[in-house]
């Protein structure tokens, strides 16, 4: 019986739901916004609100083998750990918003888009640390004033994240290479 069991079918097998989840949810990872319709939206939601919860409460082996499973895209979970997770350390939830964009014209399918909520960043008198904007390749880098120099430093949770992604990476190239 099904009794309390409530899941959105979105008319989709299994193995179809699941792959329009990773795909979305890598896409918006990357992106950091998506089109898409409104269901759509609704549905990939919650599935990107739990993994950027996973990723930001905990830089482990664990959390990253976790979220690795659910998303299986090695540059998203690169990017995910690394930029949007720590962006969102002071948040307690809501990280992603849908915005309606009105109605497609081929079938009047409402569109919307799902983007992650913007950070301020804010100062204080004591950190002289300052976040510089986006370049062109999307990478924000920490620097640190010392003396009249800029030393780029490398946060613990990048280091933490490459030396998990090696190890996932080599276990990858070990399973390929015994089939």
């Amino acid at each position: 019986m099904r009794h309390r069991v409530n899941t959105k079918k979105m008319n989709r097998d299994t193995d179809h739901r699941k792959a329009l989840l990773r795909n979305l949810s890598a896409s918006l990872i990357l992106h950091g916004k998506v089109e898409t319709t409104l269901a759509k939206a609704k549905f990939v939601k919650p599935y990107v609100e739990k993994l950027v919860t996973k990723a930001r409460t905990g830089n482990s082996f664990d959390a990253l083998n976790k979220v690795n499973a659910k998303l299986r895209s090695n540059e998203a979970l690169k990017k995910l750990f690394s930029d949007v997770a720590p962006s969102f350390e002071k948040r307690p939830g809501g990280y992603t918003r849908i915005v309606k964009l009105g109605y497609r014209d081929g079938d009047n399918a409402p569109m919307a888009r799902l983007e992650f909520v913007k950070t301020k960043e804010t100062k204080t008198k004591d950190s002289k640390a300052k976040v510089t904007p986006e370049k062109a390749d999307g990478k924000k880098t920490i620097e640190k004033k010392t003396k009249g120099s800029k030393v780029s430093e490398k946060s613990e949770s990048e280091v933490v994240v490459e030396n998990a992604m090696e190890v996932i990476d080599d276990s990858s190239t070990n399973v390929a290479k015994e089939q």
